[in-house]
């Protein structure tokens, strides 16, 4: 569990093209995490920002031409000055065009972490996979075989959260049972996720599936620390109190409670 105190220590600035519904509340994650948060959006700076950065993610969650002109132009910056890109294909298969512009996207830009739910992941990966809005809905398959096919295909890291998160880049893989179901009563959640990835692959990209991993162990703990905090307040409360746990929790409670497991050939 190096990565935590890494974050903290170098303050890795973080390019984000996100959406509207949830840039206040990624950037304030990202800096109580103790990460550097940079917004920028405008296809006259955005090469500039992602040559800066320490890592580029880039999110469609409200989508038009004009982002994703925005993430190419920062993705293919950021690929030539080899910073690290994290792409969150928010509500991949519930339209055409979203659908599309992901693809669009991932064939422009080398990713190096694909971060989604498992049927934004299984749209990506041409497999089937019901999805309601930019949410999963029900649907059967191997979770685990779905990332990694995806991780082998594409070439990078995937990671698929839900009631035990995924995290594999084709052939080393992590399963992470650390969470709470109140992240999925707060918008933009996974969103600010994919950020914190971010953070955590930004000091430790010789190591980048494990630095991916611990990176969603910690954020699903601090949701388990903030219920604690807030008990029975409601969403609101919970989000709050989450922010804080991302301040709080050190690296030495994140080793102790993470429940992180690497999956071997024979298991999975």
């Amino acid at each position: 569990m190096n990565f935590l105190n890494k974050v903290r220590e170098q303050n890795p600035l973080i390019h984000n093209i996100t959406n509207i519904v949830v840039a206040n509340f990624t950037a304030n994650g990202l800096l109580a995490l103790g990460a550097s948060p940079f917004m920028a959006y405008a296809h006259e700076e955005v090469a500039d920002v992602a040559k800066m950065a320490s890592a580029v993610v880039l999110n469609i969650g409200t989508l038009d031409e004009q982002i994703v002109q925005a993430c190419l132009i920062a993705g293919k910056s950021a690929n030539e000055h080899h910073v690290p890109v994290v792409f969150d294909p928010v509500g991949a298969g519930a339209t055409a065009y979203r659908t599309a512009s992901a693809h669009k996207i991932i064939a422009g830009v080398k990713i190096a972490v694909l971060r989604g739910n498992v049927a934004e992941i299984a749209h990506i990966a041409g497999e089937s996979w019901t999805i309601k809005g930019v949410d999963a809905g029900t649907g059967d398959g191997d979770t685990v075989a779905l990332a990694q096919i995806t991780a082998r295909k594409l070439g990078c890291i995937v990671v698929i959260t839900g009631k035990e998160d995924v995290i594999t880049d084709g052939e080393v893989t992590f399963l992470v049972s650390n969470g709470h179901p109140l992240l999925t009563k707060i918008t933009g959640a996974g969103c600010l996720l994919s950020s914190v990835v971010g953070a955590f692959l930004a000091v430790g990209v010789n190591a980048s599936v494990v630095a991916a991993a611990e990176a969603v162990a910690f954020y699903g703990l601090a949701a388990e620390k903030a219920y604690e905090a807030s008990k029975e307040q409601g969403p609101g409360s919970f989000q709050t109190a989450f922010i804080d746990q991302l301040s709080i929790i050190s690296a030495c409670t994140l080793k102790r409670e993470a429940r992180l497991k690497q999956l071997f050939k024979e298991e999975a």
